[in-house]
């Protein structure tokens, strides 16, 4: 099979890229769609963030169950069979109850901004590097957004979730919007040579 070498291939390819170049900037437009609905309506947002991981870690678990019976004769099988029974127990417990998978994932979240913020305080008042200040920032801001949300929860845990996942869909759609539009910008200015 031999590859044509005329004019029409590297417009061809030319048309190829700047359709998935298009592609992308399409399906950054839907997430972050679907992430300025998530921060509006952000307890439904926060529901079906659980209901989405609980249904990930229930298949995921199925998976690795059937992985593990494929390889019963290895040393994976026990445990293999021991992290997919986690994985759809955790499922199923949060299909169940995705308020109180919400809470925990809460309080978990704000436990991690406060340790996290605590240890760059420090860190940064002991180590005092080049960024130094923005180091000071950070852990002031994760140290005041765990103690924002630990002052409010449970009741937090019906909007930080859905909050959060909104505003990755939001800024991984506006990521995907400016790759899809550079990209294509580059494939004209390379075309155009």
């Amino acid at each position: 099979m031999t590859r044509s070498t005329g004019a029409a291939g590297p417009r061809g390819d030319t048309a190829k890229l700047n359709r998935g170049f298009g592609l992308l900037a399409v399906l950054g437009v839907i997430l972050v769609v679907a992430g300025l609905i998530g921060l509006i309506y952000t307890a439904a947002a926060t529901l079906t963030t659980m209901l989405l991981f609980g249904w990930l870690l229930l298949v995921g678990g199925i998976v690795g169950l059937l992985h593990a019976v494929q390889a019963r004769r290895t040393n994976f099988f026990w445990l293999g069979v021991v992290v997919a029974a986690l994985n759809i127990a955790a499922g199923v417990v949060i299909i169940k109850t995705p308020e109180a998978a919400a809470e925990a994932l809460t309080m978990f979240a704000a436990l991690l901004f406060l340790t996290g913020g605590v240890f760059r305080l420090v860190g940064s008042l002991v180590v005092r590097g080049p960024q130094v200040g923005w180091t000071l920032v950070q852990g002031a801001f994760g140290l005041l957004l765990g103690v924002l949300v630990l002052a409010t929860w449970p009741s937090s845990s019906k909007y930080v979730i859905g909050t959060f996942f909104s505003l990755s869909l939001l800024f991984d759609g506006l990521g995907l919007i400016a790759t899809g539009f550079s990209g294509r910008r580059v494939v004209g200015m390379v075309a155009g040579k």
